[in-house]
């Protein structure tokens, strides 16, 4: 991992890119509660970052700590860079700290059988983990999302009685949400993100 505070290279993109307006706090779902002219400008903001945004530079930021990489998986769901899929997959399943809630909203921007496969993978290997409490909520909530788009039922056995789902609950139940309304969490802030995405397509159209 690359460190902000000693790479010059990723402290100019931090600098151009995460801290404007302290945008790296107000991704996800503190978005949600952006209204007025606050969340205007804001998405406004986002959508011209990442139009201005080159690929060997999201490629830097995903190098850095949580706040760059959390930038960086919104700004690759803004601009719908499906390239960069594998990545975000790769990040979602090396974590275990909690900003994961990031790559799923991004893979689930984009959709697709492949992210929910991705989505699987984290589920699979982490649920099984009690030792380890982040995210799983979020991470299934979004494969409920991807399941309603798809016409699938991806995650039906983790939620199956005696399921890898009530396994992780049974030994976490001090830690453990209801997926379902984790579900509603992610449909709203997929609903931002595709606002934003609508918004850097029609930009890019008319630039």
């Amino acid at each position: 991992m690359r460190d902000v505070a000693t790479d010059p290279e990723l402290m100019d993109l931090a600098r151009r890119f995460v801290a404007p307006g302290r945008r790296y706090l107000k991704l996800g779902g503190s978005a949600l509660r952006l209204s007025g002219a606050e969340r205007e400008l804001f998405v406004r903001e986002l959508v011209q970052a990442a139009a201005e945004i080159t690929p060997a530079e999201l490629g830097i930021l995903l190098e850095g700590g949580w706040r760059e990489r959390k930038t960086a998986s919104w700004l690759i769901a803004v601009a719908r860079r499906t390239g960069f899929r594998s990545r975000i997959g790769e990040l979602l399943l090396a974590s275990d700290g909690p900003y994961g809630g990031s790559y799923c909203t991004t893979l689930a921007s984009f959709g697709t059988g492949e992210d929910a496969d991705l989505i699987c993978a984290y589920l699979d290997r982490y649920l099984p983990r009690p030792d380890l409490v982040h995210d799983r909520t979020f991470a299934l909530g979004t494969l409920l999302h991807l399941d309603a788009v798809l016409g699938t039922e991806r995650a039906s056995p983790y939620l199956a009685p005696g399921g890898l789902w009530q396994r992780w609950t049974d030994a976490r139940p001090d830690t453990a949400w209801d997926p379902h309304e984790s579900r509603q969490i992610v449909d709203q802030v997929c609903s931002f993100a595709h606002e934003c995405a609508e918004l850097f397509a029609r930009t890019a159209t008319t630039d």
